[in-house]
């Protein structure tokens, strides 16, 4: 890239809007999609790969494009990779030979003019995959990609950069090398704090669910109702989210919305946490540590009673008059009061 004083807005423009693009995306795969496509952007070069460190120590093939052959692979939309992570121990000894890994292992970025005459790094299988693809793979700019605690999370590696004017390829110029160390690091620490976000997600759901086996587990009579509610709640949610007619129709849900629902139905009891044993654990209605039905059932009984002596008071008021509604009114007075004691029960 050969700069000029009038180039330079142009420039600060671009590496804005890639803070501002990377700030604002919150899909992983768009994320590590942006972070490779605004580099070749801003080097013009046909090619790159995005590696990420794996916590059992390679490099794990995240995006591979190139531009003149066509290839898209991984992120969103790409096919998915199946090339095998690269190793930064072999045997015991550092991978010096593969240039990603010696980034990271050296942290520092490599840049080669020519990978066809560097013989400090193994291009065999570069050389491999152009003899297949009728490709021609000549520069490579390396980047480590270091976070703000400088942990190297992954490498952002670009292949042959091209002149805008001329179209040949070309080394990467010192100041395309400064431009992707800058947007490596800014992508590193975007990385991180998603990764961090991710991780803390993570944890405020596992609390919760650990909250309602919690609850789940204080009584056999309501075992399982805390996980059941919030597969359910989604999937009445999904199945009106579906509905094309009616009014309904126009119901829809965003990701966030689920996820909010999903967090309700986890937590709709939590105050069971606190709730005594003695209430939650029941097999019926009104049971207790003291079962006190009984009392209840006395009640019934002192109200039977004293529709029994309405009755009677209305028979004596009569003077010895018959009164045919008398008995049946006492009748359905009984009936309703031993429904209502069954109802509690």
């Amino acid at each position: 890239m050969d700069l000029t004083i009038s180039d330079l807005p142009t420039l600060l423009i671009k590496l804005n809007s890639v803070g501002v693009a990377l700030s604002k995306e919150k899909d992983h795969d768009r994320l590590l999609e942006i972070i490779l496509m605004r580099a070749k952007d801003l080097t013009n070069a046909d090619g790159g790969t995005l590696y990420l460190r794996t916590e059992e120590n390679s490099l794990k093939f995240e995006i591979v494009h190139t531009d003149s052959l066509g290839i898209c692979m991984g992120g969103s939309q790409g096919e998915p990779i199946s090339f095998y992570p690269i190793e930064l121990m072999q045997d015991g000894e550092p991978n010096t030979h593969n240039v990603a890994a010696c980034a990271v292992l050296k942290n520092e970025t490599i840049n080669i003019p020519d990978a066809y005459t560097n013989d400090e790094f193994d291009f065999t299988g570069t050389r491999g995959f152009d003899k297949k693809m009728g490709y021609r793979s000549k520069s490579f700019l390396t980047v480590p990609m270091t976070n703000h605690v400088n942990e190297i999370i992954g490498v952002l590696q670009l292949i042959n950069a091209k002149d805008p004017k001329k179209g040949e390829i070309r080394a990467f110029s010192r100041l395309d090398q400064q431009v992707v160390e800058s947007l490596a690091s800014q992508a590193a620490v975007t990385l991180t704090n998603r990764q961090l976000i991710e991780a803390q997600k993570k944890l405020f759901d596992s609390f919760i669910e650990l909250i309602a086996s919690a609850i789940d587990e204080k009584s056999p009579y309501t075992a399982g109702h805390c996980r059941r509610v919030p597969v359910l709640t989604s999937m009445i949610a999904e199945a009106c989210c579906d509905i094309e007619h009616g009014p309904l129709k126009d119901f829809s849900m965003t990701e966030a919305d689920k996820y909010e629902l999903s967090v309700a139905g986890w937590l709709h009891d939590c105050g069971k946490i606190t709730t005594p044993e003695a209430v939650v654990d029941k097999g019926t209605k009104l049971e207790t540590i003291i079962d006190r039905i009984e009392m209840i059932d006395i009640r019934f009984e002192v109200l039977k009673r004293d529709a029994e002596i309405d009755i009677l008071k209305s028979k004596l008021e009569a003077l010895g008059e018959k009164d045919p509604g008398a008995d049946e009114q006492l009748s359905s007075k009984l009936k309703q009061l031993d429904d209502d004691r069954e109802f509690i029960r």
